[in-house]
């Protein structure tokens, strides 16, 4: 069910990308490959040595080398180079092998877990270009080569790698939908809400320590808070009677924009961090819902129904004036407001189909299509970097979780989880 038409039941109910190439003695040039046909960067990522074996290959240096070479490639800008076209081995002619970069790396096991040492080798420039050393316990080893990749990114991008980054989501089981957080992987899986219930709408706080949602599980669409940590300590933020629904934290993460039903109407209200009410934003014109602030942190676009259809508008905070700016779609809903710059991605029904769209927070600013398949694209968020939107798609009878590149290239589903999954939702 379309967020917004779940808003409708409740009434009833209660580039950017860039890199870098660095050629020997010169400084780092920044290209713009934003453009769907531009190259990408050729990594390869052979093996990790085992230096407790003599610099032998084993399963996990390939294990190890696989997990580095998808993070890196999830990136979106990077071609990774199978290691079946030349074995694996770090002994291999890479500019005959057409590699732009290569990462190399070893391994040792020691009584507190894994020590892994890695470097970043540009070929052209015949020269390292950084190197790392990291120590944990084997279970931190995708943390460690996490790290390592957000490392790499920015070394070629001067941009922070997304590969540490976390992304939530709603998975359906049975009656019942609840929170779920994992790696960009897919690697790891964690269930945050054992509610049983109806869950929406999880929001990552900006410091990436708790996510806030809303549940029915008392009956009642409440607004609560979990923190990430070991504690998992729970909390309400409101549980005022009606809607308490679809949290969107300020930058500083001080303030929060949330629909609020107390009054009648689906209103924005602005609330403190402890759930107490600063101010309303929005005063019985239609239903108004899916806030999302700027990067700067004055100005905030939402989903209001006011001229008959949901559509896209931008309040300026600082004098509360509001203007429209989606004038094409029969509905245009779910936006969100890249971290990075004045772009906003949203859904919009075309031809009866959901689609991705870009537009700037201006009336009438002309739209960008990002997707055009005959599915169902729901639930836009962008990634911390600006470079990536992940969004809810439906694939068959169920929905997946899918990420995109805000030019509208390399499409690809991100997780393979069983089950059907909403909301996605990308820490920062």
């Amino acid at each position: 069910m379309k967020f917004f038409n779940l808003i409708k039941f409740n009434i009833f109910f209660i580039s950017f990308l860039l890199f870098a190439q660095l050629s020997h003695g010169a400084d780092r040039v920044y290209l713009d490959i934003s453009a769907p046909e531009a190259r990408k960067i050729s990594f390869a990522v052979p093996w990790l040595l085992n230096k407790d074996l003599n610099g032998q290959k084993q399963k996990l240096g390939g294990d190890l080398a696989d997990i580095l070479a998808k993070a890196l490639k999830f990136h979106g800008i990077i071609l990774i180079i199978p290691s079946s076209e030349y074995g694996g081995t770090q002994n291999t002619n890479w500019k005959n092998l057409g590699a732009d970069f290569v990462v190399q790396g070893s391994y040792a096991l020691t009584s507190k877990g894994i020590t892994l040492e890695l470097r970043l080798f540009d070929v052209a420039g015949n020269e390292t270009m950084m190197g790392k050393s990291f120590s944990g316990t084997i279970k931190q080893k995708e943390t460690m080569l996490f790290k390592f990749c957000d490392d790499v990114i920015e070394e070629l991008t001067g941009t922070r790698g997304i590969a540490s980054s976390q992304i939530a989501f709603v998975s359906h089981n049975k009656s019942a939908k609840e929170v779920y957080l994992t790696d960009i992987l897919g690697r790891k899986l964690r269930q945050v809400t054992r509610h049983r219930n109806l869950i929406v709408s999880p929001r990552f706080t900006p410091d990436g320590k708790a996510l806030s949602y809303t549940s029915y599980h008392t009956g009642n669409a409440n607004l609560y808070i979990t923190k990430l940590n070991q504690s998992k300590v729970t909390r309400a933020l409101s549980r005022r009677k009606g809607m308490n629904l679809a949290p969107a934290w300020s930058p500083d993460g001080t303030k929060m924009i949330l629909t609020l039903s107390v009054n009648g109407n689906p209103d924005l209200f602005m609330l403190d961090d402890k759930g107490r009410i600063i101010e309303q934003l929005t005063k019985r014109a239609g239903i108004n819902v899916s806030p999302t602030w700027s990067p700067d942190g004055s100005r905030i676009v939402f989903v209001s129904d006011r001229s008959g259809k949901p559509q896209l508008y931008v309040m300026d905070l600082r004098t509360r004036n509001t203007q429209r700016i989606t004038f094409k779609g029969s509905e245009n809903a779910e936006p969100s407001w890249s971290p990075k710059e004045d772009l906003i991605v949203y859904s919009s029904l075309r031809d009866g189909v959901y689609q991705l769209f870009t537009t700037k927070p201006e009336p009438g600013a002309p739209a960008e299509q990002l997707t055009s398949d005959l599915s169902h694209h729901e639930s836009p968020m962008w990634s911390p970097d600006g470079n990536q939107i992940i969004f809810s798609k439906r694939d068959g009878k169920k929905h997946q979780i899918y990420a995109i590149m805000k030019n509208g290239s390399f499409q690809r589903r991100v997780l393979a989880f069983p089950g059907s999954h909403t909301y996605p939702q990308w820490s920062r």
